[in-house]
């Protein structure tokens, strides 16, 4: 999709995109080969060129942290098929209060597709070993992030890097009219989750936390597997997002 993908160039809105795939023009490199453009100055041509030569040597390149400052933030969802290979999605869990009230991350989950990995306050949980992780992908997804995960992080603890394209689901899904939490879209997907943290919410992961600082393994134990649910069921749920985003634009219609 980010090769048929003309809003990156500065003054190209969705409207003028839609236009140039009804000329023929779907791709950056249809419109390379395309001397003159209707209603474009020879200079603004000029122009959108050197950008998009640009772009796809990057892509040619892998270099996802160059469409994270080109793509609009919230059409980086059109980046997820390129890098959805080199994909990490991640949830936190905390302790109920915001980080100026004296709230902080208990949980970090990742999840690549493959391999889940967990960090816990005082187990594992720092910037540095979070930059590590991260600095393995190109490509983050979350739910909610770009509101509450990113900026808790943030804000918890300096130091953090997020220079990568972001893809939130939260928001790739109000654009096709869904409205809710990620538990309500799952269950519209027929997504399932185990029993043992079916039906538990955040207020229940605070309670978890709490029990587990009182010394309940099974408690931590818990928390952690609602974290993994919480992780693991985006990857599926953003490639869903992600086709039914890449089909509301109308590309099909002119790849026919």
């Amino acid at each position: 999709m980010i090769q048929n993908t003309f809003s990156i160039l500065n003054g190209i809105g969705v409207k003028q995109e839609r236009r140039l795939w009804e000329n023929g023009i779907l791709t950056w490199k249809d419109f390379l080969n395309t001397p003159r453009m209707h209603s474009m100055s020879s200079d603004k041509k000029a122009v959108f060129d050197n950008s998009l030569c640009s772009a796809l040597q990057e892509l040619k390149n892998s270099n996802a942290r160059y469409f994270a400052d080109t793509v609009k933030r919230r059409e980086h969802w059109r980046l997820f098929d390129k890098f959805k290979g080199e994909a990490v999605c991640l949830d936190i869990e905390t302790s109920g209060l915001m980080p100026d009230k004296g709230g902080y991350v208990t949980v970090v989950g990742m999840y690549d597709g493959c391999d889940y990995r967990c960090f816990v306050r005082g187990n594992g949980l720092s910037p540095e070993n979070l930059n590590k992780a991260l600095s393995g992908y190109k490509y983050l997804i979350t739910f909610y992030g770009v509101v509450f995960d990113v900026p808790f992080l943030f804000r918890s603890m300096p130091g953090l890097r997020f220079d990568i394209p972001h893809f939130d689901i939260c928001f790739g899904s109000r654009k096709l009219g869904f409205q809710g939490g990620l538990k309500k879209l799952e269950t519209s997907m027929g997504v399932e989750r185990d029993e043992a943290v079916k039906g538990m919410n955040g207020y229940d992961a605070v309670k978890l936390w709490g029990a587990a600082q009182n010394g309940s393994a099974e408690a931590l134990d818990l928390l952690k597997l609602y974290n993994k649910e919480d992780t693991v069921n985006l990857f599926g749920i953003a490639e869903v997002i992600y086709q039914r985003l890449r089909a509301q634009t109308g590309i099909e219609e002119y790849l026919r």
